[in-house]
């Protein structure tokens, strides 16, 4: 516990000064995880799996029983607010998600946020039953897809594309796109908002492909749309920190965090940690961003990253996590590894 009885983890979200850094990682629950294989099984389709509260809440607290995590992450995925705005999306074994795609901005809108809520209630069903267990020691983290990365999915219809189709929207197509984002902003604050009254205590936005854009369109496809959320999202009463995960921002990470109106922002793997101080205002939260692959490798060369980024971030209020996912392949072992190196002690 922080010295004002916060957790760690939403004492240094808040902007407060920490002995270390709490941690978690992105996708700590998962396949590098047995219990999670064996759970696994245990379900008809990926889609079930998520959808099944009872299953859902144990991937979700798996990760803190086993390493003790300073906060636990939702165990759900970003393409269900797709799913429950009517896009059929399913997870095919080889290819990953596949869905109906839409031809227009009219695709998403025959739907009320009524029934995408109903749709998405066994989802707030898993918070609660994770918020039972876990009580006020351990925040949970809700979360959903930022809208430019789930109107990816919903206009390339599949992940594993070079994304050619949806970035040619933003220069073809650029009002429709427009409106696309706005409504996935929309739907999105209002699946926010049913995380938080179920109990989540804070929020990320996940925009993995916010890499390879020009500024302008960035400011255009990426800031606008999550400043919208933002806006919706606090219409709708939720206080609560919101994390922002714009992956591959770049040189455009600093108007993201001033624009957008996050509490705290996640740096990936390439973000140079002398241009986030830089950049970013005085106090203002980051978290990551240790290489996935590096703790996949372990050893010599991960121990000296972790704690390099452990002092270069002593400034400020880090929470230390990976640029990205953990890999099914990590070993558990370096997992452990890292969790003792943080938990040694204040940075050097």
């Amino acid at each position: 516990m922080a010295t004002n009885s916060l957790p760690l983890f939403m004492s240094v979200l808040n902007g407060q000064p920490a002995t270390r850094p709490p941690v978690w990682l992105m996708r700590q629950a998962g396949r590098h995880l047995p219990e999670y294989l064996k759970l696994r099984t245990e379900a008809r389709d990926f889609l079930d799996f998520c959808y099944t509260p009872e299953m859902a809440a144990e991937a979700t607290v798996q990760p803190i029983r086993r390493y003790g995590m300073d906060a636990a992450i939702l165990f759900a995925d970003i393409l269900l607010i797709l799913d429950a705005m009517g896009r059929n999306v399913r997870f095919v074994k080889g290819e990953g998600p596949v869905l109906d795609p839409i031809d227009g901005a009219g695709d998403l809108t025959g739907i009320t946020f009524q029934d995408i809520s109903q749709h998405l209630s066994p989802v707030y069903e898993t918070v609660r039953r994770v918020k039972s267990e876990l009580g006020t020691a351990t925040p949970l983290i809700g979360f959903c897809g930022s809208p430019w990365t789930v109107a990816l999915y919903a206009i390339e219809g599949r992940g594993k594309t070079d994304r050619s189709k949806c970035k040619l929207w933003a220069y073809e197509r650029a009002g429709e796109l427009a409106s696309v984002l706005e409504n996935l902003a929309e739907a999105s604050a209002h699946y926010l908002a049913g995380q938080a009254r179920a109990g989540v205590d804070a929020l990320m936005l996940f925009d993995s492909w916010a890499d390879g854009l020009a500024d302008d369109v960035f400011r255009q496809i990426i800031i606008r749309p999550t400043r919208s959320l933002m806006q919706h999202l606090r219409a709708l009463d939720v206080t609560l920190p919101v994390i922002g995960f714009p992956r591959g921002a770049g040189a455009m990470l600093g108007e993201y965090v001033r624009e957008t109106g996050v509490q705290a922002v996640g740096l990936d793997t390439a973000a140079v940690p002398a241009y986030v101080n830089d950049s970013l205002p005085a106090g203002f939260p980051v978290q990551g961003q240790l290489d996935p692959l590096l703790l996949r490798a372990g050893g010599a060369p991960m121990e000296a990253r972790i704690r390099a980024l452990m002092n270069i971030y002593s400034d400020r209020p880090h929470i230390f996590n990976l640029g990205h996912g953990v890999t099914p392949d990590v070993p558990i072992g370096h997992v452990e590894r890292l969790l003792e190196i943080v938990r040694e002690q204040a940075p050097a």
